[in-house]
């Protein structure tokens, strides 16, 4: 069974929107962990627009499933990770002002960073993974980092499967095979939802993990989180 990771950013900037605790975000990662939810995942920024820092301190002393940072590996990231030691890290290199991550890393011309700085979490125990794009030759890039898995960034899968292009798949069906092939773990996320999370978990080999955020909390104002979460096992399965 694939595990779902859930991305907690949203509720924090509900709760930001406000400026006070509502909604709380530790127990929301505890809810959803006692749904049945195998993971929870934060992506903080910079500027703390939605998680901040101190959450990531706050989420270690509650989270008993998986816990995944994912960010841009600046310094003060780097610190926070090794600080932390969650389960695993995933590498995004976005912008400091990105709405939201949107590409993957070049895994070639920045081969001799990524494999510095996953060196570094190794050591430490920590599980790496890299955002990439699907394209075999940025899959191949990744296992010269030493990364011990890849997630597949999953937006135009998810553009083409809403206007009906079930061929959107493909790239990411040949990526999986050959990160398999390759000794890399595949994980996948962004924009992934209810509407199509089963056709993309069936088509792609082994995959370990799904981090969902936006779509499932959206999905959440009108099923419930409760359900959404079961939902999604359920369609993982």
């Amino acid at each position: 069974m694939t595990k779902l990771s859930v991305n907690v950013n949203k509720i924090a900037t509900l709760r930001n929107s406000r400026g006070g605790d509502t909604p709380n975000l530790l127990k929301t990662a505890v809810d959803i962990q006692g749904f049945g939810g195998e993971g929870i995942t934060i992506h903080p920024r910079p500027d703390e627009r939605h998680i901040r820092y101190q959450d990531a301190y706050d989420l270690k002393t509650i989270v008993h499933t998986e816990y995944n940072i994912e960010g841009n590996p600046i310094p003060k990231f780097i610190d926070l990770v090794l600080a932390i030691k969650p389960t695993q890290v995933t590498l995004v290199p976005d912008a400091e002002d990105a709405i939201t991550s949107n590409a993957g890393w070049d895994t070639k011309k920045h081969k001799g960073f990524l494999k510095e700085v996953i060196s570094e979490f190794k050591r430490n125990d920590i599980r790496t993974s890299i955002f990439v794009d699907p394209i075999l030759e940025m899959v191949e890039g990744a296992k010269e980092t030493d990364a011990d898995r890849i997630e597949l960034y999953t937006e135009e899968f998810a553009l083409g499967y809403g206007k009906g292009d079930k061929t959107a798949i493909e790239p990411y069906t040949a990526s999986a095979e050959l990160a398999n092939k390759l000794g890399i773990g595949v994980n996948a996320g962004h924009d992934l939802s209810l509407d199509n999370i089963k056709f993309f978990k069936d088509n792609i080999q082994d995959l370990l993990e799904v981090s969902i955020g936006h779509a499932l909390i959206s999905e959440a104002l009108y099923l419930g989180l409760e359900n959404v979460v079961n939902m999604y096992l359920h369609k993982l399965q």
